[in-house]
């Protein structure tokens, strides 16, 4: 089934969007950013002003349940806090709810969706979809008070091994793994920085883009980050940002050097802003060093 017009131009501005380097960093709103993930900001924007690509900003806010009032300003804010300046306006998922709905209208259409009606405890233990409902007539409605999921049938022999990936949540929230990709595509993705607990989403994305007929971005992980025992830090340790450091009286200078020190690029106690930072690493050839 050939893709609509009004779909196809947006692969199209894929297409020649992809003809430049295109990065982008995509936190969710649901609270202030802590240091693994500005970390992980620093290093995006590392790799993309190395390349000489575009930085974009994306904020995940699909899961409004989740959101916490004042979380993107206060995101925004950190992020030029560090001198991390990003290209063009920021992208916000929730206005692009239209644009993923028509995706999934028409991924249903063409046969390459179908109703799954497991639930999490049934599937509990079991990291890849076993097909369930794959082949039975489940219904798209109302059963039971609730509708199903909508999963994508991916084939068996998919070298991702990703399983039937869930594009549309059962409480009708489009699911992070198709918004992703369609955004990643939209805005012409070429290189996709992350922290390395999300690499366990890969797999699901690449069944994905080759659904779509795209070749996914390339994917780089940083590591997590530790406590002094090389433990990764629990929730509650994770969970401070940059106000207690601020509060201590450090300046940008000092948290850039003490992020890009925890990932061994500058000696420890180095102080530097993130574009003095950025001459050095592109001088040493910095993009060479991402896995």
């Amino acid at each position: 089934m050939a893709v609509p017009d009004h779909l196809q131009r947006h692969l199209d501005q894929g297409k020649r969007l992809r003809q430049g380097r295109h990065g982008r960093f995509a936190p969710s709103p649901t609270g202030r950013l802590h240091l693994g993930n500005l970390r992980t900001a620093l290093v995006s924007w590392l790799q993309a002003r190395c390349e000489g690509a575009t930085w974009l900003l994306r904020i995940d806010d699909l899961d409004t349940p989740r959101n916490r009032p004042g979380a993107i300003e206060a995101i925004e804010a950190d992020l030029q806090w560090l001198g991390l300046h990003w290209d063009g306006p920021v992208i916000r998922q929730s206005r692009r709810r239209g644009q993923y709905g028509s995706w999934l209208s028409w991924l249903r259409r063409s046969g390459a969706l179908f109703p799954c009606r497991c639930s999490r405890r049934q599937l509990e233990g079991q990291p890849i979809y076993p097909g369930t409902c794959r082949d039975g007539d489940r219904g798209w409605g109302w059963q039971q008070q609730r509708l199903p999921s909508w999963r994508l049938r991916v084939p068996p022999q998919d070298p991702c091994g990703s399983g039937d990936v869930v594009l549309r949540r059962a409480d009708g929230f489009v699911a992070y793994q198709l918004a992703t990709v369609i955004d990643d595509i939209s805005f012409g993705i070429t290189d996709v920085v992350r922290g390395e607990d999300l690499r366990v989403a890969e797999a699901a994305q690449r069944s994905v883009f080759a659904a779509l007929g795209w070749m996914p971005p390339r994917f780089h992980y940083v590591p997590l980050l530790c406590n002094e025992r090389g433990e990764k830090l629990s929730k509650r340790e994770a969970s401070a940002g940059l106000a207690p450091l601020q509060q201590a009286g450090l300046d940008s200078a000092a948290v850039v050097g003490q992020l890009a020190a925890g990932l061994g690029l500058v000696p420890r106690g180095s102080r530097l802003s993130a574009q003095d930072l950025l001459a050095d690493l592109t001088h040493r050839g910095f993009h060479a060093s991402l896995s």
